[in-house]
């Protein structure tokens, strides 16, 4: 059986009222609650519990950059030491700049990249800036590098259940 078979019958109901995103009111969880027939104080608790367990990842908003004028979006991939990769993501991911960091794997001899972070401006040459203090942060483990510029904006969407 897995996780999500075994969910509660209100955990589930949870997860679907809320997998396209928390409603825009000044109280949410008391919304969902009304919705569910919960409290607000127990949407909160089984959310909270659900994060704990590790069945759902984060509760967190999604801008939309393009709206907030943000438009110099790039996705920049470097070439670095797979010895040190775990430390250098985690300084990465740190930069105040940095909204996603990951390791993914290499494909020789086309894609020779590891290391993943996107980063958001906006003008290019702001993005330039950005590029330069990750380098800086990579120091003699970085190779080589590129910047994927974002060319138009898809719809992020997540794992769905059904009712």
């Amino acid at each position: 059986m897995t996780r999500l078979e075994s969910l509660d019958p209100r955990d589930r109901a949870l997860i679907v009222a809320t997998q396209g995103g928390l409603p825009l009111v000044p109280q949410p969880y008391h919304a969902i609650g009304a919705t569910l027939g919960m409290s607000a104080a127990e949407v909160q608790a089984r959310l909270a519990a659900l994060l704990d367990a590790g069945i759902i990842r984060r509760i967190g908003a999604v801008p939309n950059h393009y709206a907030l004028g943000y438009t110099a979006n790039g996705m920049t991939v470097w070439d670095v030491d797979d010895a040190r990769i775990d430390a250098l993501g985690a300084a990465v991911g740190a930069l105040p700049f940095v909204t996603h960091c990951y390791q993914r794997p290499r494909h020789l001899p086309d894609w020779p990249y590891n290391l993943f972070a996107m980063v958001h401006a906006r003008a290019r040459e702001d993005v330039a800036g950005q590029v330069t203090a990750i380098a800086e942060v990579l120091g003699d483990a970085l190779r080589s590098h590129d910047v994927l510029f974002s060319s138009r904006i898809l719809k992020k969407t997540g794992l769905r259940i059904r009712d």
